[in-house]
């Protein structure tokens, strides 16, 4: 039962591992976790003469330098001062040279936001009227391409070798202390600081690149790296590279010292292994929480603190998945996990799920901000995915539960069954002693004469040959009792593993933990990718944003046409006014007026006027005076907008000498 059902779930899991990698290599870049917001001129804005400056406005922080805000002329040359300045929170600007010619402006931006991710894109405006440019407008590069892909890698390594590391030493210390012995675990855990260790020199190394050029040379530019150095995630990574060496430390102790230290003594040393490993986990989980999502936006005060909490569940948890998944199927046949150790590792899985659902609903809440982002985001999509992978992996968990259970009640009676064995072993060697005693005595009772002659006739054969041969013998001898000692050590190996396989409890034990680790798989690289996007919050305030700005051009390719319904309480007093601005952007535009009876025929009124107001810059109201230009129709020229934004457009309806009413609508101009 146990050879045939045991490649089926090993290929399980190596479909499970291969739909994380495939995941994982679908991810992409990383993307823009500082969204862009606003900008000055808008994307596709037409204006009269050449702006001072370029203002952008991101949904948080970001880093720049001298390359991370530039303005393009219709030919692709510069056109900006330099370096970015902050204009206050999250807007930054970049001062234009003085005298540009009409044409389309490219504005291309590549910055880091304040969680470490790379941030770019591009857009264009026009002075004047647009023009031809031969400046290529791409999508956002950064973080992309090899650098990017190899970046990733690095970033899910570190997260798998923290959860080992932490997990696997948590499960030695916390469930089974007798563990620190077994080779097995001593190498799982070791791995894990290997891979952490690695995964982070790696990502200290890429990280210029990663943000800057993407070019796979920078990886090795010292300079590039001082200036990674100074930077907020190259401060984390030096942090946790030193946090590691402690890590060591604690390692070393706990597979030496605390190995071979006796039972009573044991238990002191754990009380101190406990305090500094927690502390040393903690110390590596907020590394992440310094740099990344929790750092920023809402309650970052709050946030940091729960999401090493987050953290170190999780590695508790799949970590230690793995440490007993290992010690299930490579552990020492007479050195097999005990029921107690299983039971305990199951109560502290059980207290990482419930940490899990309260600082992981904490977080999607802060990350999300609405229940639409669930499915109108890429973030919130994720979430879902990891959502159901969890409840998937706490279901197999409750089937693993019910093994140790009935392993536990198995437990005494194997015990019993094995004492018995070695009851009945030991007395089966009592009998054959006694056998070969009697055998003994009677050969000495032999005629004593014939016994003297055989002895002195062997003894002048031995002294012959002894000479000779005697090392040879011995030392052949002493080889062949060697080999046949390692022979009976696998046999007896082999035959305690095959009872130890035989016990459907285990075996069934064995089954579920290999399905739960193939699934922690998949849900950490689920974790992983979602690490590395656009927060579902960010996402949709950038959406806003798209869709104010696409609003306000696009009435710069034609007219705004604003519907006002009034009634000014008198006879014939009800209808509809009508205004239309066109072209609807900064400088001069046309205005129309046209008043229509509720059935839409056109009638004239005594008068009409229009008032503009921008309230948000305290401008206005700006008075304009249409003239009658036939039934139901009014128009004023040269309506002067002095600058875009969202404006006020009221109009007063005079019906008779004493009935009039105003009405309003806002809309955005420029």
């Amino acid at each position: 039962m146990t050879q045939t059902i045991a490649p089926r779930l090993r290929t399980l899991v190596l479909l499970l591992v291969a739909a994380a990698c495939a995941l994982l290599a679908g991810a992409g870049p990383a993307s823009a976790h500082a969204a862009l917001t606003g900008s000055d001129p808008r994307e596709g804005a037409v204006v009269d003469t050449a702006p001072a400056q370029v203002s952008l406005t991101f949904s948080e922080s970001v880093s720049t330098d001298d390359d991370s805000l530039r303005v393009l002329d219709p030919k692709g040359k510069r056109v900006d001062d330099g370096k970015p300045s902050g204009t206050g929170g999250t807007t930054y600007s970049v001062k234009l040279h003085a005298g540009l010619p009409d044409g389309t402006y490219t504005v291309t931006y590549q910055v880091v936001s304040a969680d470490s991710h790379p941030v770019a894109g591009a857009y264009t405006f026009s002075v004047g009227a647009p023009s031809e440019t031969s400046v290529t407008v791409s999508g956002p590069s950064a973080g992309g391409g090899f650098v990017g892909g190899l970046y990733g890698v690095g970033r899910y390594v570190s997260y798998t070798g923290f959860a080992v590391l932490v997990g696997g030493a948590a499960f030695v210390l916390a469930c089974w202390p007798r563990g620190s012995g077994v080779r097995v675990l001593q190498r799982v855990v070791v791995s894990g600081w290997l891979a952490l260790t690695a995964a982070t020199l790696l990502l200290l190394l890429l990280r210029g690149s990663y943000t800057g050029s993407g070019k796979f040379a920078d990886v090795f530019d010292l300079n590039l790296l001082g200036e990674v150095l100074q930077t907020k995630p190259g401060a984390a990574l030096v942090s946790r590279l030193l946090l590691l060496a402690a890590a060591a430390l604690f390692i070393a102790v706990l597979f030496g010292a605390y190995d071979k230290r006796e039972d009573e003594e044991k238990r002191d040393l754990t009380f101190g292994l406990a305090v500094g490993g927690s502390v040393v986990a903690a110390g590596l989980a907020a590394t992440w929480a310094m740099s990344e999502h929790a750092s920023v936006g809402l309650q970052a005060g709050l946030a940091m603190p729960v999401d090493v909490v987050h953290l170190i569940a999780v590695a508790t948890w799949l970590g230690g998945l793995t440490a007993l998944l290992v010690a299930l199927y490579r552990g020492p046949a007479d050195t097999p996990v005990p029921a107690l150790a299983v039971r305990r590792f199951s109560r502290v899985a059980f207290g990482s799920v419930i940490a899990l659902v309260v600082t992981g609903t904490y977080q999607s809440w802060r990350q999300l901000g609405s229940w639409t982002a669930f499915t109108d985001t890429r973030y919130g999509q994720l979430l879902l995915v990891k959502i159901g992978l969890v409840a998937v992996l706490v279901g197999v968990a409750y089937f693993s539960r019910r093994w140790t259970a009935q392993l536990a009640e198995a437990a005494p009676a194997v015990a019993g069954a094995a004492a018995a064995r070695r009851a009945e072993k030991g007395a089966g060697k009592a009998d054959t002693k006694a056998s070969g005693n009697a055998s003994a005595k009677a050969g000495t009772k032999a005629p004593g004469n014939a016994k003297v002659a055989q002895k002195e006739s062997g003894t002048a054969k031995a002294s012959d040959t002894t000479k000779g041969s005697g090392t040879a013998k011995g030392s052949g001898g002493s080889q062949r009792a060697a080999q046949l000692a390692r022979q009976r050590a696998a046999v007896d190996a082999a035959r305690q593993k095959r009872q130890r396989d035989a016990d459907p409890n285990r075996f069934g034990l064995r089954r579920s933990v290999l399905a739960e680790a193939g699934i922690a798989v998949v849900l950490l690289v689920v974790t992983t990718v979602l690490t590395q996007t656009e927060p579902g919050r960010t996402e949709e305030e950038a959406k806003a944003a798209g869709g104010s700005s696409a609003a306000a051009s696009a009435p710069s390719t034609g007219a705004v046409t604003l519907d006002m319904p009034f009634d000014t309480g008198a006879q014939n007093g009800k209808g509809v006014v009508r205004v239309e601005l066109d072209p609807a952007r900064v400088g001069a535009n046309d205005m129309h007026l046209y008043v229509e009876r509720p059935d839409g025929t056109a009638f004239d009124i005594p008068e009409v006027k229009v008032a503009l107001t921008q309230k948000a810059k305290d401008i206005g109201p700006l008075p304009v005076a249409p003239d009658h230009i036939t039934t139901g129709h009014w128009s004023a020229s040269g309506v002067q907008i002095p600058m875009a934004g969202d404006w006020e457009v009221a109009v007063t309806v005079r019906t008779s000498d004493i009935d009039q009413v105003t009405i309003s609508k806002n809309t955005q101009i420029g």
